[in-house]
């Protein structure tokens, strides 16, 4: 049995986001393929995702001076707790499933702020005399993201920044396998919307059942 975490950075609903439909799409023709396999949904926007701050950094100075995490203030053993419960949770997952939209070129900030409370050292990598080295090496990862105009070729090609930094950070982190599944240009080509999600959600569908 293998544990899927569905990491979705998204406030609305399949209703209304195009990338929710299809990443809906997508988990339940993996779980009618897998019906034996664990799916741990995670909305980004409804946890408590702490941001790397002042608290933060302090308390793990403290510990790395020597300090017991009990001589921490409350506020800094809550933060430490909470990061060190998201990082082990992504650790002991199998396979990661990340829904975004593009805005502005990139992903949302509640995204960026769970991959920072991710990327611990000795946990998702490691530092060697050759630069850091990941350590998720058993693992596969997919990014279901909308994007309201074309970024998948052409001159805009180049500022697409959300995909970029997830696949830039899945092989810092040694996963071998990251594939990309995109709905685009329902903005850019209103008329054609509807045919473009349902295209997206029809292939969302045939790779739930592949992954």
């Amino acid at each position: 049995m293998a544990q899927v975490l569905y990491i979705t950075a998204h406030p609305h609903d399949k209703t209304l986001s195009y990338s929710m439909a299809a990443g809906d799409a997508f988990i339940e023709s993996y779980r009618e393929a897998n019906p034996n396999d664990e799916v741990v949904h995670l909305d980004l926007y409804k946890m408590d995702i702490p941001q790397l701050d002042a608290d933060l950094f302090s308390g793990w100075g403290k510990l790395r001076s020597g300090s017991q995490f009990n001589e921490l203030s409350e506020t800094e053993q809550a933060k430490v707790s909470r990061v060190n419960e998201l990082s082990e949770q992504f650790v002991s997952a199998d396979k990661f499933v990340f829904v975004t939209p593009l805005w502005n070129f990139s992903f949302p900030a509640i995204m960026k702020a769970y991959l920072d409370c991710v990327a611990q050292a000795g946990k998702t990598f490691k530092y060697t005399e050759q630069g850091a080295v990941g350590l998720l090496t058993d693992k596969k990862a997919l990014h279901i993201q909308a994007r309201g105009g074309i970024y998948s070729e052409g001159p805009t090609a180049e500022f697409e920044m959300g995909n970029r930094y997830l696949s830039i950070m899945m092989n810092f982190f040694g996963v071998p396998s990251f594939d990309g599944l995109f709905i685009e240009g329902h903005n850019q080509f209103p008329e054609r919307a509807e045919e473009i999600k349902q295209d997206g959600i029809a292939r969302a569908k045939e790779l739930g059942k592949s992954f």
